[in-house]
């Protein structure tokens, strides 16, 4: 696929980016051959290969899921600069 002047223009404009009347051969020629580039790919035959979330092939730890000493709100709230029925006080922030 080849662009043209005009074509570079309105995706310039609709990239709010300002490009010069002296660039826009040059973009052309750099998007063009990008597509051609794009175009390419598509020809590959990708039958079979399953989709990746990444390019490697790692698994992450995970982490155990235990039950922990959690459930004391009087320690956790006694870091509070501010507590009121079991809960952290906050100021009001909307006007």
């Amino acid at each position: 696929m080849s662009l043209d002047k005009s074509t570079v223009r309105a995706i310039a404009d609709l990239a709010r980016i300002e490009v010069q009347d002296e660039e826009l051969d040059h973009l052309a020629g750099e998007l063009s051959n990008i597509l051609h580039f794009v175009e390419q790919l598509s020809e590959v035959n990708t039958d079979g290969v399953l989709p990746m979330s990444s390019v490697a092939d790692i698994t992450l730890p995970m982490r155990a899921d235990v039950i922990n000493d959690g459930g004391y709100p009087d320690k956790v709230l006694a870091n509070a600069p501010e507590a009121a029925e079991g809960f952290f006080t906050v100021p009001k922030v909307v006007e």
